[in-house]
């Protein structure tokens, strides 16, 4: 059975756990997948008196769930919701040795999101062990896979899980509460042209000239318009070109060429908004193109700061307003899925994803003692009025 020690050695375990999403690592390789983090976690959860269950999402990958019952009948129920997949890492093998230097956890996921999975489940099991059982309220421990690459984790949740009141997902927010972050629209457009032999250029038609002039009306002409937008806590969307491909040789005129484009959105955008406004622009310019996604989008977050739960946990944060961010993550999943969602977490997203990735163990403390406060706050009704 795992014990449960400090924040910061629990989250040294998680760390050696390697749980990179398989995406981003060969297939086959057997170090990929979060199944040793849920084996684990489910371990440390049951040590606390948490009834654990498992959820099937992927072949081989699950959603971890643990619940600490109420003794009567379940009338409000909270998530505490980090995700448990890592990206890879080329000198990965070196990441997983976690190493504590400077008041830090260093490796990898030690801010996204191992570092939120620790506190979350710290704090859940601390509560657990020297807090009365609650008589109404519920809450869970959900440990998602795959946020990484498709997040199919929380997709699955938002389908086939059930009433949450609120949802506190687990990102690395320097203890900030979110209530607002940026959604995300991945496009690929193709633009066709003509082969021809580089010797006769002019019997062709350019695909890859046709894509550079698409390139410049997105990053010059749309890029000026979406600045005119703005939201009270996220600022304006963006666009951004990050892909090109085209030819196959210097000497043939290119018939196709593609780009990938990265659309951050607004509350109140979609994706076809986003595809509508792109297409007319294009045309205006006499430029077209054929749309397919990259990838599925993710929709805006933007959840009622007033709600009495927000407020408690600012409450207990120490925090007189909401904020937003500019990255996306499940809490907009969970949300389009009717689960009213915020953001919350130690570290900062400036780490994640880094080859030194850290975190400050005074913030994985701190943070634990913010949301077992908040766990008590939500029992007692002592949300601010």
């Amino acid at each position: 059975m795992a014990a449960l020690h400090s924040v910061s050695k629990l989250l040294q375990e998680l760390i050696a756990l390697p749980s990179v999403n398989p995406t981003f690592l060969p297939a086959g390789d057997i170090r990929t997948g979060e199944e040793r983090i849920v084996a684990f976690l489910a371990d440390t959860a049951r040590g606390a008196g948490l009834d654990v269950t498992l959820q099937h999402v992927l072949p081989g990958r699950t959603n971890v769930i643990a619940r600490l019952r109420p003794s009567g009948k379940v009338l409000h129920r909270y998530l505490l919701a980090p995700h448990l997949d890592t990206v890879g890492e080329p000198d990965l093998d070196r990441q997983l040795r976690p190493k504590i230097r400077s008041g830090k956890v260093f490796g990898r996921g030690a801010c996204d999101t191992k570092g939120c999975v620790a506190v979350m489940m710290s704090a859940l099991c601390q509560f657990a062990r020297s807090h009365p059982r609650p008589v109404n309220t519920e809450f869970v421990f959900l440990g998602l896979v795959d946020e990484e690459d498709g997040q199919s984790g929380s997709r699955h949740f938002a389908e086939h899980g059930f009433r949450v009141d609120l949802a506190v997902v687990g990102e690395p927010t320097r203890l900030e509460v979110v209530t607002a972050h940026k959604g995300d629209v991945w496009l690929k457009l193709k633009m066709r042209g003509k082969s021809a032999h580089g010797a006769v250029p002019h019997l062709g038609r350019n695909a890859i000239l046709e894509a550079s002039r698409v390139v410049v009306v997105l990053e010059t002409e749309l890029a000026a318009i979406l600045k005119k937008r703005s939201h009270p806590l996220l600022g304006s969307p963006t666009i951004n070109v990050g892909y090109i491909r085209g030819g196959t040789q210097p000497n043939i005129v290119p018939a196709e060429c593609e780009i990938w484009i990265d659309r951050r959105t607004l509350p109140g955008e979609s994706d076809s908004m986003v595809q509508e406004e792109i297409d007319s622009l294009l045309r205006s310019h006499s430029l077209f193109a054929r749309y397919s996604a990259a990838r599925n989008p993710c929709a805006p977050l933007e959840t009622d700061p007033t709600l009495p739960a927000v407020r408690s946990l600012l409450a207990a944060a120490g925090r007189r307003r909401t904020k937003g961010v500019h990255f996306f993550c499940d809490a907009s999943v969970l949300s389009a899925g009717g689960i009213p969602s915020i953001v919350f977490g130690p570290g900062d997203i400036a780490q994640a994803h880094t080859s030194e990735e850290w975190i400050a163990i005074r913030d994985l403390e701190k943070a634990t003692q913010i949301l077992v406060r908040w766990l008590v706050r939500v029992v007692s009704g002592d949300a601010p009025r």
